[in-house]
């Protein structure tokens, strides 16, 4: 194999015990690949080599295909020495990741209820077909919280998924497996799915790219659980990546209608190198008036600020007071989408009987988490109260109004991805309410990246969500390869845990 990269690749490699393919976005793997400056086999097998190192501490792969990759690596690199790669598809023989809520035929599809121990996908999701279709290898499919509903990624059927950072924290969710592979170097990038934050709060723990496109860009076919039709705008699917050069060209391999799913729209996709940064309008909102921003996460957003600025973008130091709300606003127009409810999924069907299985919780016999019952009880709570409801949809659609006008065509803007960078395990159950900074964004149906901001004094990622108006996913995604290159983007974890 002869193949250069940059020495402070190779260095920090061999400082972390590790190859640098694990240090290289899809797309400069792809470009290897098809050069015949490394194989596919050789790419795969290194990506799996290091998931067999971290996993044990992780928990994050919670089943592989590994001697399936294994063989679709060695199918590639026969078919490209064959001369193949004219007309190849763009990820030719690179792996990823899938979260295990989207069907990938043959493997687990329980969303971590113990209740769909036993099922197993017999085709793939719609997204998954696209991946595939454009060259990438699934590795496995990766740990959620349980039903894809918290933001810790806990379940009962698999356990807990660690952070690479520090084993002690939480990796997020519920697409905290997928960003806790990416973030550890075992995929270079991955799907994850979200409704209140579930690709941007994991991505943002675990120091890697996360982007929530625009409500209905991307079909929800495949998934389990669904919303109710009504919401199958506010549920999205997008990439994790651990480099910003791969969101838009996997963004547009996801991206287009699929005829089984009615919120899904066709909707032009623009170029994030067409993007005048100097003509943006930066909306620089700092908390939502409610949860308090820790300190070393607003100074990391002020730095974005200035990065952005120093390009010539207008700078706006902002509050929305409507933010303040955004808990009430998310749960009714996620309550009122329809479908089947979060008790009746919790109980395969039947709603499940909340003071019962809180007492079996009680003693440790409860088949559900804490968090998932707490949801189910909300839910109950939300429906008793129909005129809080109608006043919260009514200022959902202020919200919305209020924040299109404010960044507008030519603007983004800047907000926190979570008050603190990553809390240890089970911190976010007091307060419990936290995610509303991500969570407020789904409803409003606008696109939003979470880009990492280097680390902080503790070693934990940084990081700030670019969101903009309805369809402008391609200006946050250039907005986040601009902080990328201020700040470096991506920095991989110590793995100081690891048994080498």
């Amino acid at each position: 194999m002869t193949w250069v990269v940059v020495p402070s690749l190779i260095l920090a490699a061999r400082m972390l015990s590790r190859d640098p393919l694990l240090l290289l976005s899809a797309t400069r793997l792809a470009a290897l690949i098809r050069e015949r400056a490394v194989t596919s086999a050789e790419v795969v097998e290194a990506h799996i080599r290091h998931i067999e190192r971290v996993n044990p501490t992780l928990n994050a792969m919670v089943a592989d295909r590994f001697e399936a990759a294994r063989a679709e690596a060695r199918a590639v690199d026969a078919l490209l020495d064959e001369g193949g790669a004219a007309g190849a598809p763009p990820f030719l023989g690179v792996p990823c990741s899938i979260k295990e809520s989207f069907a990938v035929a043959g493997m687990p599809n329980s969303a971590g209820l113990v209740a769909r121990a036993d099922v197993r996908a017999e085709e793939d999701a719609v997204t998954v077909t696209r991946l595939r279709a454009a060259g990438f290898i699934p590795l496995g499919v990766t740990n959620v919280s349980e039903l894809c509903m918290w933001m810790e990624t806990n379940n009962r059927l698999y356990g807990r998924t660690n952070n690479p950072y520090d084993p002690a924290r939480t990796a997020g969710g519920s697409s905290g497996g997928e960003a806790a592979v990416i973030g550890a170097g075992g995929a270079p990038v991955g799907l994850g799915s979200d409704i209140g934050g579930s690709i941007r709060m994991p991505a943002f723990f675990n120091g890697v790219f996360g982007h929530k496109p625009t409500g209905g860009l991307v079909p929800t076919t495949g998934q389990f659980p669904l919303p109710g039709e009504r919401g199958l705008r506010f549920m999205t699917t997008g990439p994790i990546a651990r480099r910003a050069e791969d969101l838009m060209p996997v963004l547009r391999i996801l991206a287009g209608p699929d005829a089984r799913d009615p919120g899904c729209a066709p909707l032009p996709l623009g170029d994030p190198a067409s993007v005048d940064l100097g003509a943006l309008t930066v909306l620089s909102v700092e908390h939502d008036g409610v949860r308090r921003v820790s300190a070393d996460l607003v100074a990391a957003q002020r730095r974005a600020a200035e990065a952005l600025a120093a390009c010539g973008a207008t700078v706006v130091e902002a509050r929305i007071d409507l933010l303040a709300r955004a808990l009430d606003i998310w749960t009714a127009m996620v309550g009122t989408s329809g479908g089947v409810t979060f008790r009746a999924l919790l109980g395969g069907g039947r709603p499940v009987s909340l003071p019962r299985e809180l007492a079996r919780w009680s003693v440790r016999r409860s088949t559900h988490t804490l968090p998932a019952l707490g949801l189910a009880l909300l839910e109950d709570v939300g429906g008793l109260l129909p005129a809080r409801v109608e006043r919260a949809l009514e200022l959902g659609k202020a919200l919305r109004a209020e924040l299109v006008s404010r960044i507008g065509e030519q603007g983004v803007m800047l907000y926190p991805s979570y008050p603190s960078p990553a809390p240890r395990h089970y911190a976010p159950l007091l307060p419990p309410f936290q995610w509303t900074y991500t969570a407020v964004l789904n409803v409003m149906e606008m696109p939003a990246t979470q880009v990492p901001l280097g680390l902080n004094g503790e070693g934990l990622p940084l990081g700030v969500q670019v969101a903009a108006i309805h369809g402008n996913d391609h200006v946050t995604i250039a907005v986040a390869e601009h902080l990328e290159r201020s700040f470096g983007g991506w920095v991989p974890p110590s793995l100081s845990w690891c048994r080498r």
